[in-house]
């Protein structure tokens, strides 16, 4: 049986692939990897990626989502709330954007998620430290020292 390693990338269906670009370039810093015409761009976030691509108007997503890791989940949300998305002021970070697609926006520091080093580097980050809790967390599945 094949065991579950992680995930490549995240496909969110939008009206607009440039106007998709547009919006999520107010709130996130990103690079494109690259695009298929008008009706595909892809985002980069290292070894993973979010592809956007023109889709047929499906209704909002309520508990299906994806978690979006962030070096400064607060900087997001104070973005969002200053361009009028609606979001909670503290504690968990979700938004619809235009298209209906459900984020949660979780920071890297808090979480058990990591990436290998010399992936950071690459994306022209050199250290982003976790919390005790993410740590110990860390420790116990045996990824770090």
């Amino acid at each position: 049986m094949a065991r579950l390693i992680g995930i490549n990338h995240v496909a969110l269906e939008v009206g607009d692939v440039d106007e998709a670009l547009d919006w999520y370039g107010g709130f996130f810093e990103f690079e494109l990897r690259g695009r298929i015409g008008s009706s595909m761009a892809f985002i980069d976030m290292g070894d993973q990626f979010i592809a956007l691509a023109t889709g047929g108007g499906q209704s909002p997503d309520q508990a299906r989502h994806f978690g979006l890791v962030v070096d400064d989940k607060e900087g997001v949300r104070a973005a969002l709330r200053e361009a009028g998305v609606d979001v909670a002021p503290t504690g968990s970070l979700d938004f619809l954007d235009p298209w209906g697609n459900h984020v949660q926006v979780v920071g890297y520091r808090d979480i058990q998620f990591t990436k290998a080093p010399l992936v950071l580097r690459a994306m022209g980050i050199e250290e982003l430290p976790k919390t005790e809790a993410a740590s110990e967390e860390l420790r116990r599945k045996g990824v770090t020292d």
